[in-house]
């Protein structure tokens, strides 16, 4: 074992080399040595030091501090006492330090090493004259040892040869021994290929202690284990990869690291950094062959090289396997000089190029593409800290002021590290004080870094930057070009290209959203820069700067947009001619409270007019609002917008909620366009103008708690209406009749008291209904082809007919339903089923077909007190894909491991896992008012403690009056869309759960290992699209009250047990509002101390 004071020499060597000069020096060694440099290995030269009777002390300190020593044994190495005692030190280090040893026995056999036999026997045994019996025997045992070692034979390498070509070698050089004749003509014939082994091999030895430039790096290895499943290098076929991200995220270094953990694999290799604007410092033909000349030089090792036509790359490079990294690449013509196509290079090459623009790559043909995402919160906080404390963790009492640097970093590795190294050694206080110039203001390196992108963007794309950094940030992308359809700005294709250029990205909903708030900050940085002014910018978005140019009426005609948050400045008021000078102005957003005087009457000729809190109770009376497309102005005093039929040819959105003083709507029979009106909560609002049968377009109509509202026009037919809700319009009486094409329909919270049949008949694309009413006494008619039924709070007492009936209804809530006392039957095709507080409730009959079928995904009967003993029974027995909870006193007995408490422990058989396998648990649990909506975790352990699997079953309320059972079905293993191992040979296995607010409620605990045959033949995949559909369920299906969605916070539906991600953001139409995207927070499996011959490998 190597000694601790010996581990921590310095290495300043990568290898030494014993040999006897006159046998090797100017031959064999130095083409060695020549081969090492062209790998960038370096050698402890020994050609200026003295040599004496003994090895001094700078030899042995050369030895010492080298990682790798390589004993070159030839027939006249033991005729030095000086190479003796190299080995003698050599092994001596080799014991200590754990150093390399490695042998090369050049024309000499290692027998004849070992027992000092023969020319090399002889030579030892001259040495030894004179020296004393103790050095000669530590020289013997030296070479006995040395000899053990397997190293290169040259004899191994030479050319075979017959009879007559060896006699007529022998004539040749008949004043020659031999067999150096024979291995002077061609027994060198292989040396070459000889020494490339041994370079080779020496490098593979180097980098079994990896380079430690990389340590500390925060989520590198995830970054390298993905790229090695694109990179494929077990091919032979040429790839190229393709490294995207923005600037900043660590590209370069992902690229270093991948080169330092590859160069070992291949022979030849290149990193070409810092490529961006390579090509335009040297314009011409001479800048491509000066490209090619500096990759070709780089990958040959030769400094000097000069090349004279552009197909030299391939020339070269053809028939050879190599690894070429391209870092910051920003030119397709770079690609083409550089790596044009991949029959350049030879078989099993590997070419990587990392850039902030996707649609070079694209370009390129290479479509084996990395993205590099942001790192999480908890890395960045952790990059963070290892930057300003140099540690991974937050010190005591920073935690608030880290999160919030790193908050404002916006997770970007670059900025994360340059304001920590700012910040490091600073007291909390200081930091507090530089939360502000963090804010408003880029760190110079930062700036200099992602300026660049912006520099080399197009005209019109730059001016697109700025108008999303200042405005459109966070805003649907149908709106914005809807906004800015005026201009000379291409918005979708100029969308597409910041996207490329990992400028900003499109969100699965559709939204527009900057990579991170440093580029926001970039492109208001740029803005600030136009002018001194304020009133001279196209952009404000500073409160102070706004307040003044509003208040001095200093603000001109290059103003084009105002975005102004007077949250933190108090109440504003202006003069009336605040925005005269500002003719140009098209975008207008104030946010809280700007006063304005009853006089102002000229606002100018807006597209966009987003005002919180307006203060007056009309527009003013010179504004023109005929260019208007979005009018948003929640929770306001307006009771009219303006008099009169205004053209609104371009408006799509209003949006007056809150607005409690709206007495009416002006007629908008001349606002064709019109896609969305929302008036939710405009509580004096009585009725909606007939003039609304006009809006063919109109998509969404949401009068949600318009609680005055008691007319709505009738027999018209909305061509595009999709989504209506009505929920809280409590003085309405008639079912709507406004269109036959909704598919969202809510109405709760109404006076109605039935579906007439007639509507009913014509709702044929209706897909959710939601008719919650205590009104709701009896239902006779329901469309055919819902799949969504809410009838929560109704006063109904059994389930109809005409619901059972159902052919395609898959979530049904009655919810709070207190007055139901049966549940006869079910549609067959129900996969969701609600009765939470169902007071009154006594019997529920199950009508599935199959009462084994996993098509069911949950059945909720919390607090149902009533149920009787067969309703129970049979609610236990019906097979659900994920949880059911009922009132109950004990764990059922088909829980055949029971414990009390929060965990249990439990033995398994040999065979009794597979990949695959599945669990149910039963949990009792104690009567409780502080459920809450929180997910229930499970820590799943093999013995030992090694973790199986970590996870939370789905959120649902577990607020009882009783003791309840909640039973829950999940994947044992986490199942994910790679592959992956599992131990599957467990003695035993170890379930805890716990729950941030009831976990001592939880009294005892039961778990069934599932089988297949158990768990039925259901597909998996079929059961998690169904609860797709289910949960397309949103704001406007449910009128805003997601109470009856109890899978997780807003209904997203994200079953963490089960690892997988369910896509519950599926469009029902490109204009309705997306649920947001779920993740799988499902945790790892940990099998570091598993043998992999006890593993089994899923593939999902």
């Amino acid at each position: 074992m190597a000694s601790s004071s010996s581990l921590s020499c310095i290495k300043r060597h990568q290898v030494f080399s014993s040999f006897h000069g006159p046998d090797v020096r100017r031959g064999f060694l130095s083409h060695l040595h020549n081969h090492f440099a062209s790998k960038s290995i370096t050698t402890f030269n020994d050609e200026k030091i003295d040599r004496g009777r003994t090895i001094g002390p700078e030899l042995v300190q050369a030895i010492r501090e080298s990682r790798v020593s390589i004993v070159l044994l030839s027939k006249k190495y033991p005729s030095s006492s000086w190479c003796l005692d190299e080995l003698l030190e050599i092994l001596k280090c080799k014991e200590d330090q754990g150093q390399i040893v490695m042998t090369i026995f050049y024309d000499v056999d290692p027998s004849d090493v070992k027992k000092q036999r023969g020319e090399f026997g002889s030579a030892f045994e001259k040495t030894c004259e004179g020296k004393t019996e103790e050095v000669k025997q530590r020289w013997i045992e030296a070479l006995a040892h040395v000899a053990t070692i397997a190293g290169e034979h040259s004899l191994n390498w030479y050319v075979s040869m017959n009879f007559s070509a060896f006699m007529f070698l022998k004539k040749v050089f008949v004043n020659f021994d031999p067999p150096t004749a024979f291995c002077f003509a061609f027994a060198r014939a292989n040396e070459a290929e000889m020494i490339q082994k041994i370079a080779t091999d020496v490098l593979n030895k180097l980098n079994l202690t990896p380079s430690r430039d990389f340590d500390g790096k925060v989520g590198l290895e995830a970054h390298l284990a993905k790229l090695n499943s694109l990179l494929c290098l077990e091919s032979d076929e040429v790839k190229m990869i393709g490294i995207w991200g923005p600037a900043g995220i660590g590209k370069s270094t992902i690229a270093g690291a991948l080169d330092n953990q590859l160069s070992s694999s291949f022979q030849l290799k290149c990193f070409m950094g810092n490529l961006k604007g390579s090509l335009k410092s040297r314009m011409g033909v001479d800048s491509k062959l000066w490209l090619q000349n500096q990759l070709l030089s780089n990958i040959l090792n030769q400094e000097n090289m000069k090349i004279h036509h552009l197909g030299a790359i391939e020339e070269r490079l053809q028939d050879q396997r190599v690894l070429i990294i391209l870092d910051d690449v920003d030119d397709l013509e770079q690609l083409e000089v550089l790596a044009k196509e991949p029959s350049w290079f030879g078989s099993g090459s590997r070419i990587i190029v990392t850039t902030e623009d996707k649609k070079i790559l694209k370009a390129h043909g290479i479509n084996d593409i990395y993205h590099v995402n942001f790192p999480s919160k908890e890395e960045a906080l952790e990059i963070l800290c290892l930057s300003a404390f140099k540690q991974s963790s937050v010190p005591d009492g920073f935690e608030e002021v880290a999160n919030k640097v790193a908050k404002l970093c916006g997770s970007l590795p670059l900025g994360l590290c340059v304001v920590g190294a700012s910040l490091r050694g600073e007291s909390k206080h200081e930091w507090e004080l530089q939360l502000s110039r963090i804010e408003s203001s880029l760190d110079r390196k930062i700036e200099d870094i992602l300026r660049i992108g912006y520099d080399r963007l197009l005209k019109n794309d730059q001016s697109l930057f700025l108008h999303i950094s200042c405005f459109f940030n966070d805003e649907v992308v149908d709106n914005v070009i809807s906004v800015l359809s005026d201009s000379n700005l291409d918005v979708r294709n100029g969308l597409k290209t910041l996207a490329d250029k990992s400028l900003v990205h499109i969100s699965i909903g559709g939204w527009i959203v900057m990579h991170h708030h440093l580029l926001q900050r970039l492109g208001r940085q740029i803005v600030h820069e136009q002018s001194d002014e304020p009133g001279k910018r196209q952009f404000l978005i500073e409160a102070e700067e706004i307040r003044a140019v509003l208040t001095d009426e200093t603000g001109t005609g290059s103003v084009i947009g105002i975005s102004f948050d007077t949250s933190n400045i108090g109440e504003v008021s202006v003069s009336k001619g605040a925005f005269e000078g500002m003719r140009n102005l098209r975008f207008l957003r104030i946010y809280r409270s700007l006063q304005i005087p009853e006089d102002m009457e000229y606002l100018p000729r807006l597209r966009l007019l987003d005002w919180y809190n307006y203060s007056r109770k009309s527009l003013p009376l010179r504004f023109q609002p005929e260019r208007l497309v979005k009018l948003k102005m929640p929770f306001s005093n307006l009771e009219k917008l303006w008099g009169g039929i205004q053209s609104l040819p371009n408006l799509k959105i209003i949006d007056l909620c809150g607005s409690r003083k709206l007495k009416e709507i002006p007629n908008l029979s001349k606002s064709t366009n019109l896609e969305t009106l929302t008036l939710v909560e405009c509580s004096s609002l009585v009725e909606l103008p007939s003039s609304i049968k006009n809006l063919q377009k109109l998509k969404i109509l949401n009068v949600q708690y318009c609680s005055m509202l008691k007319v709505i026009p009738s027999n018209i037919n909305l061509a595009s209406l999709e989504i209506l809700t009505m929920n809280g319009c409590s003085r309405l009486r008639t079912f709507p009749d406004i269109s036959s094409n909704i598919e969202v329909l809510n109405l709760g919270d109404t006076d109605i008291e039935d579906v007439p049949p007639s509507v009913a008949g014509c709702l044929s694309r209706l897909d959710h209904l939601n008719i919650c009413s205590r009104s709701l006494k009896r239902l006779t008619h329901v469309p055919l082809y819902i799949t969504n039924l809410v009838l929560k709070n109704s006063d109904i007492e059994t389930i109809p007919d005409c619901v059972i009936g159902l052919t395609r209804l898959e979530w049904l809530s009655v919810e709070s339903c207190t007055k139901l006392e049966s549940i006869p039957g079910l549609p067959p095709s129900l996969k969701v089923l609600d009765a939470n507080d169902c007071v009154s409730l006594k019997r529920v009959c199950f009508s599935f077909h199959n009462p084994t079928s996993l098509k069911v995904l949950r059945l909720s009967f919390r607090n149902c007190l009533k149920l009787d003993e067969e309703a129970r029974r049979g609610i236990i027995q019906q097979s659900v894909y994920k949880y059911k909870c009922l009132p109950g006193k004990k764990i059922p007995a088909e829980f055949t491991h029971k414990a009390t408490g929060r965990s249990i422990t439990i033995p398994l058989a040999p065979g009794t896992l597979s990949a695959s396998s599945r669990f149910k648990v039963c949990l009792l649990i104690f009567p409780n008012k502080e459920g809450g909506y929180e997910g229930i975790s499970c820590s799943i352990r093999s013995k030992g403690g090694v973790k199986v699997q970590s996870c939370k079953f789905p959120f649902h309320d577990l607020s009882f009056r009783s003791k309840h059972l909640y039973i829950v079905h999940g994947d044992l293993f986490p199942q994910r869309n790679n592959c992956y191992e599992v131990d599957v040979t467990m003695s035993e296995i170890t379930f805890e759960f716990n729950h941030k607010f009831i976990g001592d409620k939880i009294i005892e605990c039961g778990v069934q290992i599932m089988t297949e045959e158990a768990e039925g033949s259901s597909s998996k995949v079929d059961s998690h699209v169904s609860e797709s559909r289910c949960n397309e369920v949103d704001y406007y299906k449910t009128g805003g009250d997601n109470s009856h969605l109890t899978d997780g916070h807003d209904g997203d539906g994200d079953y963490e047990a089960e690892g997988f991600k369910f896509s519950e953001i599926e469009n029902i139409k490109t204009s309705k509002r997306m649920l947001p995207e779920t993740r799988d927070n499902s945790g790892s499996s940990s099998l570091a101390q598993v043998p992999k011959c006890k593993r089994m490998c899923i593939r999902r």
